[in-house]
Formats: structure tokens, C-alpha cells, sequence
């Protein structure tokens, strides 16, 4: 093979059904986020006034970790989607962040104040984190992403 051949991956059909699948529910991520961050009061109507005390609470750290956690997976997607291996990156800020974020529910509170549903939702976040990390490296040491 010479020097201005290069291999290529096809790209796998899955990619695009996880791809999409990623940035639809970190997109709902970042439009909660910008919701919460602008005071939407339609869309806070659905804590309870602790709640939104709470979130309106956090530090200024708080906050940055929060950002790094919705937009890191927000541009994970958007990098799987585009078939570069960043996405792998992205992806696994984002889920640091969430830890962080779960920890810090975790000591202030918070995690008790949202409830089951809260621990639920977490939960799931926290999966499909894991998920979203490994499949983008799966997808980088497969050449598909590069």
C-alpha cells in the first residue's frame, strides 16, 4: 500500500442508530440545562420549590461540572456522528462530570431531595454513559472512527 493509499472502515449502520440515539437524549441534556440556567418557568413547574432551591444553590464549580457534563456528551454525539475519535474524549469528561455531580448530590443532599426518581433517572444517565465510552472506543480501535 503506498503512502497516498489509505485504508478506509465502512462505516457500521449501528454507529448511526447509537449516534442518534446520543444525541437525542443528550440533546433533552442540554435543553434541560438551558432551561434550568435561563429560569423557564413553564419548565421548572415541575420541581418541587425545595428542589429548585437546590438547584439554584450550587457553587459556581458546581455549575462548570454540570456544563461540562450535558455539553461534553452533547459534542460526543455530535463527534461519533461525524466519525471522529474525540467522541471517545467527550464522552468520557461528560461521565467524570456526571460522577462528580452525583458525588456532590451525594454530600449536599441533593441525591435525597430528588428522590427515587431522581436515583432512577441517575441511573439510567450513568448507563448509558458507560455505554456511549465504550462504544466509542470500541469504535476507535476498530478504525471506524477516526
Amino acid at each position: 500500500m503506498t503512502d497516498t493509499m489509505k485504508m478506509t472502515t465502512s462505516t457500521p449502520w449501528h454507529l448511526w442508530a447509537v449516534g442518534l440515539v446520543a444525541l437525542l437524549w443528550n440533546g433533552y441534556g442540554g435543553y434541560d440545562y438551558v432551561m434550568t440556567q435561563t429560569n423557564n418557568a413553564a419548565y421548572l413547574a415541575q420541581f418541587s420549590a425545595e428542589q429548585r432551591a437546590y438547584f439554584d444553590s450550587y457553587p459556581m464549580w458546581m455549575e462548570a461540572v454540570w456544563a461540562v457534563g450535558v455539553w461534553g456528551a452533547v459534542l460526543g454525539a455530535a463527534l461519533l456522528l461525524l466519525r471522529m475519535k474525540w467522541a471517545f474524549h467527550a464522552f468520557l469528561a461528560s461521565l467524570v462530570a456526571f460522577a462528580v455531580s452525583v458525588v456532590y448530590g451525594q454530600m449536599s443532599g441533593g441525591n435525597e431531595l430528588m428522590g427515587t426518581t431522581g436515583l432512577i433517572f441517575s441511573a439510567v444517565i450513568f448507563l448509558l454513559g458507560i455505554g456511549f465510552v465504550l462504544y466509542s472506543r470500541a469504535m476507535t480501535r476498530k478504525g471506524v472512527l477516526r
